[in-house]
C-alpha cells in the first residue's frame, strides 16, 4: 500500500497519477480526501492526531508526506513539529518507509547552486521550522529507526497550480490580456520546478530501495532564466507583446497590512531579490530523470487556449 498524507494538493495529485502505473494500491489521507484514480482508497485523518495518523499509516509499505499547512508562521511553529512527530512515530510503529516532500526554506539565502549537500542556514522563521523538522527526521534516519528520505523541489509552476507565484502573476494575467507582474529583482535568476515532473520522480524514488537514507532534489531545469526572461518567454508563447510590471517592495509592505498572505511572504522576499538556483544533478545522474524545459512547461501551464501559438 502506498499512502499519501496530504491528499488533494497538487503534489499529491501528480504523485497519485504517477504511482498508479506502478501499483493500484493507493490510499489518500486528509481531512477531506478525494480519489484521483478509481481504485484509490480514502481515509479521513487529521495529522495533528497521533492515533488517527497511526491508523492511516497501518498496512502501508511506503508513506508519502506531502501535506501543506496554512501559510502562517505561528501555525507552522505549532503544528509542523507535531505533524512530523506523529508521522515518524506511525511509520516506525508500522514498519513503513517514509518519503518527506520538503522545500528549500531551511537553506536560507545561498550564493551559487542549492544542492543536497547545502547546509541548513535559515534566515526566516518559516525556514527555522523547516530546518527543525528536517533535522528531526534526519536524526531518526541516522539512528536507524526508520527508512526514510527527504525530497525537495524549488518553487512550483505547472498546469492548474493555482497557488503558485507564476500562476497568479504571469499566466492568469496573460490569459486576461494584462501585463504580467513580478516581485523582487526581475534580473535575478529564479528556478522553478514543473509539478508533473515531481509526481513521476517521487514515485520512482519511493519504489527504489537504494534511494532511502538520502536527500534528493527533484528534476528541475538548469536553464538560467531570470524573472524577466521567464515573463518574456511566457509572453511569446501567449502570442502577446512583452510587458512586465514590477511591484516595489514598499508597495508590497503596504499591501501586506491588508493581505495576510503578502505579510507572511515578507520574510521570504530574499528568494526573489537574489539568484535562486536549484540543482538536481544527483537524481538526473542516479535515475536518468530529467526536467521538462521551460518552453514546454510554460506552454502547458498557459493552457490549451494558447498552446497553438508556440
Amino acid at each position: 500500500m502506498n499512502t499519501i498524507l496530504g491528499a488533494n494538493g497538487v503534489i499529491a495529485q501528480e504523485l497519485s497519477r504517477a504511482l498508479v502505473s506502478f501499483s493500484p494500491a493507493i490510499r489518500q489521507v486528509s481531512r477531506n480526501p478525494r480519489k484521483v484514480n478509481p481504485t484509490d482508497e480514502t481515509v479521513v485523518a487529521d495529522l495533528l492526531d497521533a492515533q488517527a495518523t497511526a491508523n492511516a499509516v497501518s498496512g502501508s509499505e511506503v508513506v508519502y508526506l506531502v501535506a501543506g499547512l496554512k501559510y502562517d508562521t505561528s501555525v507552522w511553529q505549532e503544528q509542523w513539529p507535531q505533524v512530523m512527530r506523529n508521522v515518524i512515530d506511525a511509520c516506525i510503529h508500522h514498519g513503513a518507509r517514509l518519503v518527506f516532500f520538503d522545500n528549500v526554506y531551511a537553506y536560507g539565502r545561498v550564493d551559487g547552486l542549492m544542492t543536497e549537500d547545502t547546509p541548513f542556514n535559515p534566515i526566516s522563521k518559516k525556514g527555522e521550522v523547516r530546518a527543525k523538522i528536517a533535522t528531526r527526521l534526519l536524526d531518526e534516519m541516522r539512528r536507524g529507526n526508520l527508512q526514510a528520505m527527504i525530497v525537495r523541489a524549488a518553487d512550483f509552476y505547472g498546469p492548474n497550480v493555482v497557488n503558485s507565484f507564476p500562476h497568479a502573476t504571469v499566466f492568469e494575467r496573460l490569459k486576461a490580456g494584462k501585463a504580467p507582474r513580478w516581485i523582487g529583482n526581475p534580473h535575478a535568476v529564479h528556478t522553478f520546478t514543473y509539478t508533473p515532473d515531481t509526481g513521476h520522480a517521487l514515485a520512482v524514488l519511493g519504489r527504489s530501495p537504494e534511494a532511502y537514507g538520502q536527500t534528493w532534489h527533484l528534476p528541475t531545469t538548469k536553464e538560467p532564466l531570470t524573472g524577466a526572461d521567464f515573463v518574456r518567454l511566457a509572453c511569446e508563447l501567449a502570442n502577446q507583446p512583452y510587458k512586465l510590471q514590477v511591484a516595489p517592495r514598499w508597495i508590497l509592505r503596504l499591501m501586506g497590512i491588508f493581505m495576510p498572505v503578502l505579510r507572511e511572504n515578507e520574510e521570504m522576499m530574499y528568494q526573489f531579490e537574489y539568484d535562486y538556483r536549484f540543482d538536481s544533478s544527483k537524481i538526473e545522474s542516479a535515475f536518468g530523470l530529467h526536467a521538462t524545459p521551460y518552453r514546454q512547461g510554460i506552454r502547458e501551464s498557459l493552457g490549451s487556449g494558447t498552446q497553438s501559438s508556440a
